[in-house]
């Protein structure tokens, strides 16, 4: 079997919700920071995307994860910005539908392509506009009814439920989370400072200068930075929000029936796309890069619907058996924060050290464009091992829906030196 190997990831700053973001189509998003990848890369040139002299393309295929597919991304966006970024028509592209978990799943599809040889070289990515997801109508079963139609909202959640689902699956991803937090006993004031500690960090890193190299603007726009980030945050400023699906009956310690989710514990609608390129050992000589990160092991995991947010758990601990390795060995972990309850959840099942955790901040801060999500941890933790040292990383993602994914990387100069 062919090793796979991050070689690059880049993203675009992730907007709010009719924010910055909000006036560009999904499809010229993905467009955008397919052209900003490859354009990244000194190997592929025009010739060597065209496949000439008989040769096929340089890039075997586009795989990209978007969770609406019901408007502008026009079904199979991969396809779409294949062809709007101005890459050979020769190219397939193909597009992964996991909800939040898109474009890691894209990546682990890749990555397995590449293991059977089937492929050398993949682009994976992600895309969302929740701002510009439509309202949909369903079809009525006569023509001409003379009552009122109902339109439901694309953007986020379940819509158009068949009523054969059992109706514990089919509450809100907040309630569900209010559900989860009780089972595990997590208060409301550490969801708070969790999501203070994501936005500080998130602006520190930006301020650092960590993902300079990782984010490219959209061009168009003013937008240079994660949008949502809000420096100087804390506990005590959160602890201030109302609750969003429970009513607040003032207990902090989670021991209650008593709301506990806000909006400043829980990652916001957004905007945003991702990129990150996949390749065999063999595939550096072809990109003019040097490999980042070997995929080491690869997991999925289910479970009730409504306690989606603590699938990572299972996923992860699969992908490190996988690889081969325990959780004492792991240096850095990238864990989406749908909420904070469902994240602190996870790392209390981990028993691991929360300061290994997303130490550049995480989507409570910089925004969860559900299908640019998965890219943008992948490609985060890659980056992380590689300027950190450590060997080895875990990027997970929990899904709507009961399931989460995660991935193992091994940081390649880490293992190099191991072996000397």
């Amino acid at each position: 079997m062919t090793e796979a190997f991050v070689y690059d990831a880049v993203r675009t700053p992730f907007g709010k919700f009719g924010g910055g973001l909000a006036g560009v189509r999904p499809d010229d998003l993905a467009a955008h920071i397919v052209r900003a990848i490859v354009d990244r890369a000194p190997g592929l040139t025009a010739e060597a995307l065209e496949g000439t002299d008989g040769k096929h393309s340089a890039l075997d295929e586009v795989i990209f994860g978007n969770a609406n597919g019901a408007g502008e991304e026009n079904r199979n966006v991969a396809r779409m910005a294949t062809l709007l970024a101005g890459l050979p028509t020769s190219i397939p592209g193909t597009t992964v539908n996991r909800l939040c978990g898109s474009s890691l799943d894209g990546a682990m599809i890749a990555s397995r392509q590449i293991a059977v040889g089937d492929a050398d070289v993949v682009l994976v990515g992600g895309v969302e506009s929740m701002s510009r997801a439509p309202w949909v109508l369903p079809k009525t079963e006569k023509p001409y009814p003379a009552g009122d139609l109902q339109l439901s909202s694309t953007t986020l959640g379940w819509r158009l439920v068949n009523p054969n689902m059992p109706s514990e699956w089919t509450v809100s991803l907040g309630e569900a989370t209010e559900q989860l937090r009780e089972r595990h006993a997590i208060g409301r004031d550490r969801q708070d400072e969790f999501a203070a500690r994501s936005h500080n960090l998130s602006d520190k890193a930006w301020n650092e200068g960590f993902y300079d190299d990782l984010v490219v603007p959209m061009p168009g726009t003013d937008l240079s930075r994660d949008e949502g980030i809000r420096p100087g945050s804390s506990a005590e400023k959160l602890a201030g929000l109302r609750t969003s699906f429970r009513p607040d009956n003032g207990d902090r310690s989670g021991s209650t029936k008593g709301g506990t989710v806000t909006a400043g514990n829980a990652s916001p609608l957004s905007d945003g796309a991702s990129a990150v390129l996949l390749g065999s050992e063999a595939a550096a000589g072809t990109l003019g890069l040097e490999p980042i990160a070997r995929i080491a092991g690869r997991g999925a995991a289910a479970n009730e619907p409504q306690f989606f947010g603590f699938a990572p758990v299972e996923a992860a601990n699969r992908a490190l058996e996988k690889a081969g390795i325990g959780w004492d060995q792991v240096g850095a972990v990238e864990l989406n924060e749908a909420f904070a309850a469902q994240s602190l959840a996870c790392l209390d099942a981990w028993k691991i050290d929360p300061e290994i955790v997303n130490q550049h901040g995480g989507a409570i801060a910089m925004g969860h464009p559900l299908g640019a999500s998965g890219g943008r941890i992948l490609g985060t933790l890659a980056r992380s091992l590689q300027r950190s040292g450590e060997r080895w990383g875990v990027a997970a993602i929990c899904i709507g829906v009961g399931q989460g994914l995660a991935v193992v990387l091994e940081n390649v100069a880490a293992s190099k030196q191991s072996a000397k």
